[in-house]
């Protein structure tokens, strides 16, 4: 039998949602082991005063098998 634990992150970056996705996948697998998937649960931007977007940030929730 398998249990698996639900975290939640927050990455963020300046290029796009899938950088920030990747990025913050990459630093959690630092410290947490059998990742098996995640899923973004929100998606946030930061915007300049002309409105362009200067950086792109995701909530994931990180799915893992405890040992």
């Amino acid at each position: 039998m398998s249990v698996a634990k639900i975290i939640e992150i927050s990455a963020s970056s300046p290029i796009s949602v899938e950088d920030a996705v990747r990025g913050g996948l990459k630093k959690c697998a630092e410290s947490v082991k059998n990742i098996k998937g995640a899923w973004i649960n929100e998606t946030k931007v930061v915007t300049d005063d002309q409105g362009n977007v200067t950086e792109w940030r995701v909530n994931l929730r990180v799915s893992f098998v405890v040992e």
